[in-house]
């Protein structure tokens, strides 16, 4: 097969997302277990006093989709504290002798899970994947065994719980959009033996010419080893290696390739190299194999300067939420979530911020092939406590663990060129060490000691409580053109914008607080702006500037013309600016009542994308030759 593809299961059309959830990290054999499950609602989160762990559920639900979805068959949008899965599975009867991993993409937001009456799995966090691993399932007929899967999610309302954008009140209102409970992605099972692989980690070394392969594994057995082989895109295997396993937990190797099979990944040419990995035992047999895709580049930090393969870049972001309107969370079929690619593309951009939402591993396998690049963030809002701005954030231990998930399991993407684990945590910063200073520096440390390959940005806008942050930023949805291009001024005499800050808007609140500690000459960027409020339909309607109905930020434009001469004049402040690395745009596609994207929420056109293109494509100062550029 050829090295982008991806096996497909032999199911019917009516299984929804039917295609390979883990295209990182693939294994032939696998069952997918989407589709209809039993399903109840738990209002008072007493269903295991009541013993529905045995019992048959009353409803049906069609999995990956939550019951907020109209995808699920479902469409209830109230609160539910807890939700409970039920369904047989008949595993395959040449799996037999084999361990059975059950794999979740993500449930929302805690997670119990049973196979038979017993329970195999807890997990925490609605944006991660988790895996139960069931054992050898006994099979004595030889016809294939059943199991009963029972899953129980609890979804609290209140307190602080990383939830993204999903609305705490009832109804959606401001940038807060309809919750996600329960099953949100696929699950899926698949064999393994005794000893087998988990998942590597690749590191691209451009400098060398190499991919750095650690190679985690069950266990170690004497005579055991690894043999993994690069093939580029004509097929032809271009290094090869083979290292002891019965020595390291996580085996380690060198596949150098040869000077002239060497080719970068870029959003020019984005080449995936195939290695393919092979765990042998004692006797030379494989016990375990898997596929993985890897691309050859590099990040680094000159100044303030963010390079990609040693070159600026221009980061023409635009942030993507990741919503849909069937399946909020879930996009209903591998497709749309290209579309979205391809959509951004066209409209100009080379990347995206993947805001406050950890996107479906799909996405990242597509954004990897059509040279996307990509900020990985984490749906850290929701830590609020609703005091004031002194001490208004309380993140958990939690943020860390499953922020820390995140980053492991997207670590091999050569299309992530950056990390953001917090989002607009709005604090002041005062004398005392708060509970956000203990918890920004715990997620960038941690991303740091997982990822020394990559930038990290503390947090997105607002509160930057790392001294040594890779990258600094900031949010402006100030709407003038010439008023933003004298606020985003003063990178070049080390005094960029800051949030908050009045500049250029004079009644703005808090504008005599300090968010964050002083900016120390990193790579800049203005991580948010725009965010043109237009709506063709509501633009000379009486009624237009209700925004529970139609909001974006500023006056709307009343005529397209108006948006786009916005529009350009916005992004050549940036564009204008040699020292500014990058910028993302607010947003790719409408979200319900927020209707301030290129594109509808349906991804349908609401305007002339051409000249969306056209404004982002004037040369970019950032990109002149080093010397030229004003640093």
């Amino acid at each position: 097969m050829a090295h982008t593809d991806i096996p497909s299961p032999d199911v019917s059309n009516a299984v929804p997302r039917p295609e390979y959830p883990r295209p990182s990290f693939v294994r032939e054999n696998w069952l997918n277990l989407n589709g209809s499950w039993q399903f109840a609602f738990d209002p008072g989160d007493s269903g295991l006093e009541r013993g529905l762990v045995h019992q048959e559920l009353d409803g049906r639900i069609l999995v990956p989709f939550c019951p907020e979805s109209e995808l699920s068959g479902i469409g209830d949008t109230d609160f539910h504290p807890a939700v409970w899965y039920r369904r047989t599975v008949r595993i395959p009867a040449d799996w037999a002798g084999r361990r059975v991993l059950l794999h979740f993409g993500a449930v929302d937001h805690d997670a119990t899970v049973w196979a038979d009456d017993r329970e195999v799995a807890r997990h925490s966090g609605g944006f991660t994947s988790f895996t139960a691993d069931l054992g050898e399932v006994a099979d004595p007929a030889g016809e294939g065994a059943e199991v009963v899967i029972v899953v129980r999610a609890r979804d609290a309302r209140h307190g602080p719980q990383a939830r993204g954008k999903q609305a705490t009140e009832y109804a959606n209102s401001d940038c807060h959009y309809t919750r996600t409970t329960g099953i949100w992605q696929t699950v899926w099972m698949e064999p393994v033996s005794e000893v087998h692989l988990r998942r590597p980690r690749i590191t691209p070394d451009l400098a060398s010419g190499a991919f750095h392969l650690e190679l985690p594994l069950s266990a170690n057995r004497p005579g055991h080893r690894i043999t993994a082989r690069v093939s580029d895109a004509d097929g032809e295997t271009v290094a090869e290696a083979t290292v002891r396993a019965d020595l390291d937990m996580a085996p380690r190797m060198v596949l150098a390739l040869p000077e002239d099979r060497r080719r970068p990944w870029s959003p020019e040419d984005p080449h995936l190299y195939r290695v393919r990995i092979e765990l042998l035992d004692a006797d030379g047999e494989a016990v375990d194999r898997a596929e993985c895709t890897a691309g050859l580049r590099s990040v680094a930090v000159d100044g303030k300067r963010l390079l990609l393969n040693g070159r600026p870049v221009f980061q023409r972001l635009v942030l993507d939420q990741g919503w849909y309107p069937d399946g909020l969370m879930t996009a209903p079929d591998d497709a749309a979530l290209v579309r979205d690619i391809e959509l951004s593309l066209a409209a100009g951009f080379n990347g995206a911020r993947l805001h406050q939402k950890v996107f479906e591993e799909r996405f990242l396998h597509h954004a990897d092939r059509l040279g996307y690049l990509v900020w990985g963030e984490f749906g850290d809002w929701g830590a609020g406590s609703g005091r004031t701005t002194r001490d208004n954030q309380q993140p958990t231990a939690g943020f860390v663990a499953q922020w820390l998930e995140a980053v492991e399991r997207d670590y091999s993407h050569p299309s992530i060129v950056g990390w953001c684990p917090l989002n607009e945590t709005h604090q002041e910063l005062h004398d005392r060490q708060s509970v956000l200073d203990d918890v920004t520096r715990g997620m960038f440390l941690a991303t740091k000691a997982a990822d020394t390959s990559r930038p990290v940005l503390d947090a997105s806008g607002y509160s930057h409580r790392v001294a040594e942050t890779d990258v600094y930023d900031s949010h402006s949805y100030e709407q003038d053109p010439e008023a933003f291009r004298r606020q985003m001024a003063g990178l070049d005499k080390d005094e960029p914008f800051l949030n908050p800050d009045n500049r250029g808007n004079p009644g703005k609140r808090d504008t005599d607080a300090v968010w964050s500690l002083p900016y120390r000459g990193q790579p800049y960027f203005c991580s948010e702006f725009g965010g043109i409020w237009w709506n063709p339909e509501e633009a000379e309607a009486a009624a237009g500037d209700d925004r529970e109905v139609s909001w974006g930020y500023g006056e709307r434009p009343r005529t397209e013309e108006e948006f786009q001469t916005r529009f350009a004049g916005l992004t050549a402040a940036l564009l204008d600016d040699p020292l500014m690395f990058g910028y993302c745009y607010t947003q790719l596609t409408d979200v319900f009542q927020e209707q301030n994207g290129v594109y509808r929420f349906d991804r349908s056109s609401k305007l002339d994308v051409a000249r969306v293109r056209a404004a982002q494509q004037r040369p970019a100062a950032f990109e002149r030759p080093a010397g030229e550029e004003g640093r």
